[in-house]
């Protein structure tokens, strides 16, 4: 058989991606739960000791799973091939596939948006496709969304940061719950977690916290992947009207694993998310959104640094005294070119973890908040509270408010904490 042009070029994105995967085998369907069997090869040693993701293992099966269906991507700037081509680029030029929509998550599709916007609806200029924005959007109203765009199967492939208030998994939900209501199907192409999936840390949302920043009781680390945590929705959270879906699971990933040994290329997932140690960061220093002080935005350096005006090196001696494990707290000073403090010279701390496998970062954040209200007398809270959001309920804002230490918060959580852990277990993919 003759292969066009667009079949030619979609069959060597493919095999760029996919490599000698033959071996890995295919990607496995789902049940109710979205059970991809956890045995099998699943965490099987890569080829050259490399993660493949699920994309890569889609495409190497051929894009069965995608097999006489209309499909619409949900994806971001992560959304690549190992050669860092995008997989919408690849998909749209293969015959195998009948690509026919683009939808974009807060950020949008090419992710120029800062937090809390994103891109709109347009047409993408390489490919023609219409992009459709998913921002903002849930229920009934994205459902119609996906109706009007003509998909049979709604394709999710993001990478995600590991922390409960980064909104990439909660599109993720929104899409899984809106796709039901249409009728439609959902696939997730798996990607690493990229702080690692060893354990979950921190606090479990409770209900009447939800938000887009959290919708449902996980815990703020929730130390699972995007096909995982899919999988826990569809068999927790969706029982009521369970989503017809299948999850595509990386080979070669394992919960021990960080970014940077997965051989895989970082794409900031979003603007603010420059590399992989803004990730490890990230799950405490995002708490620093529910305060006066700068989480770091408008720097080079977001969420690795946080402070604010009149901050001196007391914060930094404080935070050591701490003897929090992995971490060593720098002071440091830095000036904002957006978000808070903007134009002011701000003083504060710098984290840097020297050994990733102890690092705590909820408790880290935790033990910087604690610290700043100590030694500095301007430090208040967001009047909306928004920590209470982030944090999943009162309790932590009201434990620090109240002089507790790391340890008296970290032990308010841990009963809900370990309720969470014995539910995660039955979802997990990956050794």
């Amino acid at each position: 058989m003759t292969l066009s042009r667009r079949g030619v070029l979609g069959l060597a994105g493919a095999i760029g991606s996919a490599g000698a995967l033959g071996a890995a085998g295919p990607p496995g369907p789902t049940g109710a739960h979205g059970a991809h069997g956890a045995s099998g090869d699943a965490g099987a040693t890569a080829a050259a000791g490399r993660v493949r993701t699920g994309f890569e293992r889609l495409a190497a099966d051929g894009y069965a799973a995608l097999a006489g269906q209309k499909v619409g991507v949900v994806t971001n700037p992560t959304g690549i091939t190992a050669d860092a081509r995008h997989l919408v680029d690849v998909l749209h030029a293969d015959e195998r596939v009948d690509l026919v929509a683009v939808f974009g998550p807060e950020h949008g599709f090419r992710g120029t948006a800062q937090a809390g916007d994103s891109e709109g609806a347009s047409r993408d200029p390489a490919t023609g496709l219409p992009v459709y924005d998913t921002y903002d959007k849930s229920g009934q109203k994205l459902a119609d969304v996906f109706t009007a765009a003509g998909i049979d199967t709604v394709v999710f492939d993001v990478q995600d940061v590991g922390a409960r208030f980064y909104t990439y998994i909660w599109t993720l939900y929104d899409c899984m719950r809106a796709a039901a209501l249409a009728g439609k199907a959902v696939v997730v192409l798996d990607r690493p977690n990229p702080v690692g999936g060893r354990r979950a840390a921190g606090p479990v949302l409770e209900r009447p916290y939800a938000s887009f920043v959290g919708r449902e009781p996980i815990a703020l680390a929730h130390g699972m992947t995007a096909a995982e945590l899919a999988r826990l929705f569809n068999g927790e959270f969706l029982t009521d009207r369970p989503v017809t879906l299948r999850t595509v699971a990386m080979s070669g990933w394992r919960r021990e694993s960080f970014f940077g040994e997965t051989g895989l290329p970082w794409v900031p997932p979003s603007p603010n998310m420059p590399t992989p140690d803004t990730a490890l960061a990230y799950a405490g220093t995002c708490l620093f959104e529910g305060t006066n002080l700068s989480e770091g935005r408008g720097t080079t350096t977001p969420f690795e640094v946080v402070g604010a005006e009149g901050i001196d090196r007391r914060w930094a001696e404080a935070a050591n005294a701490l003897g929090l494990p992995g971490v060593w707290f720098r002071e440091a000073y830095f000036t904002p070119t957006f978000s808070k403090h903007v134009g002011k010279v701000c003083g504060g701390v710098r984290l840097i973890v020297h050994d990733r496998e102890a690092f705590d970062p909820v408790r880290a954040g935790i033990g910087l908040l604690i610290t700043a209200r100590r030694v500095w007398s301007g430090f208040g809270w967001r009047a909306d509270h928004w920590i209470d959001r982030l944090t999943g309920s009162d309790r932590v804002r009201t434990l620090v408010d109240a002089g507790a230490d790391v340890d008296e918060v970290a032990g308010d959580w841990a009963a809900g904490l370990a309720r969470f852990g014995a539910v995660r277990e039955e979802y997990l993919l990956y050794p």
